[in-house]
């Protein structure tokens, strides 16, 4: 058996909602769950001992960032990343290959691998499934994922085809060379916007033995309409004793939909990135704390919310932090913006327990604005 492996508790009779365990070296944690964005070994201005508080479970690092600066080897020394950034519960590395993709013009992708440009000196670097597998082995996170090609929106049928084919034989590359020791690979399934080439993807794949599947490739700048036909054409075809991942997605309205079709895991940078931008997450969408509107208004971000920052301080107090350029501010706002997902993927969990989830997802989706 994998080092890590998916449990299915429960499904929702009316959608495909799932409610499940993963158990890792680190911990069994509960699906669905929000994944916390820590890009260089941190989540920005957040403590463990804060993530811990509000429930966080597995968190991400990023092998593109890591490969580069500090590297690897430093990371492997250290004794991996959870002893490097002194974080106890989960983690996952993704591949790079989101990162180098997005360098298009400072890129070459070929059939070994990616030769690509540093983003940091300009340096060239070179990244295959290979060397992308070796260097997550050293960064040592529970779960690990397979070299891919992100096929940017909107792509040509032909360039999909092709960058899908090439995908799967990249995962099976990653498979070969990956030697475990206590750490579990997951394939990433792609195929654009191509119903048939997401079919041909996720048979592929799970035909290989991965211990659960990303699903790539999605909320690169799509309609969200077509995102959703697009994901409940994949989940159909992964098998429903594996974990599944929608990778680069963490807003609730979309949490909530793929949830419905019947995915697990999730993560985003952006509870953290509005975060340092003014923007609180809340129940009904948005709020955007540095407008004038709330220079007298004492109270909490969110009156419902738990969390450290609305049991302790004003939304006046906040914007006033933001005017004065104070960087207390981005920890105020970043923890109560991951605690706001974190809970939000809890009491998808609750309802999909308690046989409420329609229930609760048509409340949320009434009262949300984007």
């Amino acid at each position: 058996m994998h080092s890590v492996h998916y449990e299915l508790i429960k499904v929702c009779p009316t959608t495909g909602a799932r409610l499940g365990r993963l158990h890792t070296p680190h911990g069994v944690f509960e699906t669905p769950m929000f994944m916390p964005v820590g890009t260089q070994a941190t989540v920005k201005t957040i403590s463990p001992e804060e993530l811990y508080d509000m429930e966080s479970q597995i968190i991400l690092a990023n092998t593109y960032h890591l490969f580069l600066r500090p590297g690897h080897e430093l990371v492997r020394t250290a004794g991996g990343l959870h002893k490097f950034m002194n974080y106890k519960r989960g983690m996952l590395t993704d591949s790079g290959g989101f990162q180098v993709f997005s360098l298009s013009a400072m890129r070459k992708i070929e059939e070994a691998g990616v030769t690509f440009r540093s983003h940091i000196d300009g340096s060239k670097r070179f990244l295959s499934p290979e060397i992308a597998t070796e260097v997550q082995e050293a960064l040592g996170a529970d779960i690990a994922m397979a070299f891919d090609e992100c096929i940017p929106y909107p792509a040509d049928y032909e360039y999909a085809k092709t960058s899908t084919e090439r995908t799967s034989r990249w995962a099976r590359r990653c498979l070969e060379v990956h030697t475990g020791n206590n750490q579990s690979l997951f394939g990433i399934v792609q195929g654009g916007m191509y119903p048939d080439l997401r079919r041909l993807s996720a048979e592929k794949l799970s035909q290989m033995d991965f211990a659960g599947y990303g699903i790539g490739g999605l909320s690169v700048g799509e309609p969200k309409p077509l995102m959703y036909e697009v994901l409940a054409e994949t989940t159909q075809h992964l098998p429903a004793s594996k974990a599944r991942y929608l990778m680069g997605v963490g807003t609730p309205d979309c949490m909530a939909e793929a949830v419905a079709l019947g995915v697990d895991m999730f993560d985003c940078v952006f509870p953290t990135r509005v975060a340092r931008n003014g923007t609180a997450m809340v129940p009904t969408g948005r709020l955007v704390v540095r407008n004038a509107v709330y220079t007298e208004d004492f109270r909490p971000i969110d009156e419902s919310c738990t969390c450290y920052t609305c049991r302790n301080y004003s939304r006046a107090y906040i914007r006033h932090l933001f005017h004065c350029k104070e960087t207390f501010a981005l920890r105020l706002l970043s923890i109560h913006n991951l605690h706001f997902l974190l809970d939000f993927a809890k009491q998808m969990r609750l309802s999909i327990a308690s046989d409420r989830f329609p229930a609760f997802k048509n409340d949320f989706m009434l009262n949300y604005r984007i």
